[in-house]
């Protein structure tokens, strides 16, 4: 459900999304043409030996990181209106770790804004319940506090979010939870087939694929999550505005105007900085100033070793 702050607000909103490249969804078609058709290109260069595989990585990740920004946008109702044709635009598992359905079913479940941040409630919330941390060994604490930094997040990030994505699956087979098993027989068999084109077509081992660029593409993603949610008690102080520069906003599809997707999750992220620059002081005011002014430079500078935060909830004493 959308939030205006008034008439004169949803009727500006209402313009944009009455433009003729919302209307056609243009950027959004050149976007998946753009992801697919560069990660196609990249690897055909290494088949005919034009790049070298060390070369190829770091484009790769970089295409998968925005791969799964494109996900995000097809989750959101764009290009089109039929989310079973926006499920196969986004379905290829390039990222290998994560299934579009789960991404899909969880970050919609993300956007109750009264649960936010909450463990047990937000299934991305990047804390913990005190009771649950309590009895956390030690290695895990150090884990969690070292995601709270901008260099520990990259670099544990990916494999606890694998880890627990996989626990989970693992649970519900124990528990004989079928509700998603029809998902990851269709995704293991997609992951299998991709993996194995990558060794034998382009060359490509599937263990470097792995390592070399789903790895750095997730590390690279998680960069946007760092701090854009926050312990409050008012739900809409838990959401940033990150006013970040030309290429990560790019990379991000512009999801870094956090709190004005929050509030407007169906608008196109070609149009999120419009949004955000019709009543920039009022989206300040909404998140308690909640607005990182420098972009992720600023959060490097200032989290580079650094916890953003604390892991344990303030409030959030649910079961995680």
């Amino acid at each position: 459900m959308a939030e205006y702050f008034d008439a004169e607000h949803a009727q500006a909103v209402a313009a944009l999304e009455a433009r003729f490249a919302a209307r056609t969804e243009w950027p959004t078609w050149l976007l998946i043409a753009g992801v697919y058709g560069g990660w196609f290109a990249t690897l055909l260069m290494v088949r005919h030996h034009a790049l070298s595989l060390h070369a190829a990585a770091p484009l790769l990740a970089v295409l998968c990181a925005w791969h799964m920004s494109m996900q995000h946008e097809l989750l959101h109702g764009h290009p089109t209106q039929y989310a079973f044709l926006n499920k196969l635009l986004g379905f290829a598992p390039l990222t290998i770790w994560f299934p579009y359905t789960l991404y899909r079913d969880t970050h919609l479940e993300h956007h109750r804004d009264e649960a936010l941040t909450l463990p047990g409630l937000d299934p991305e919330t990047n804390y913990v319940p005190a009771g649950e941390w309590q009895r956390w060994p030690a290695w895990r604490r150090a884990l969690w506090h070292a995601r709270k930094s901008f260099v520990g997040r990259m670099v544990v990030s990916p494999p606890m979010s694998a880890a627990a994505v996989l626990a989970a699956a693992f649970k519900a087979l124990r528990t004989r939870d079928r509700r998603y098993a029809p998902m990851w027989i269709v995704h293991g068999a997609c992951v299998a087939a991709l993996l194995f084109a990558l060794q034998h077509w382009a060359g490509v081992p599937w263990w470097f694929y792995l390592l070399a660029v789903t790895w750095p593409a997730l590390s690279l993603a998680t960069i946007r999550s760092l701090y854009e949610h926050r312990a409050a008690p008012d739900p809409k102080a838990r959401i940033a505005i990150n006013e970040a520069g030309a290429a990560m906003r790019l990379l991000f599809l512009n999801n870094n105007y956090h709190l004005v997707h929050h509030d407007l999750p169906s608008l196109a992220w070609y149009n999120l900085p419009r949004a955000y620059h019709l009543r920039r002081a009022d989206y300040a005011d909404k998140c308690a100033d909640f607005v990182i002014r420098g972009g992720y430079g600023e959060l490097l500078r200032r989290y580079a070793w650094k916890a953003t935060d604390a892991p344990v909830h303030p409030f959030g004493n649910g079961a995680a």
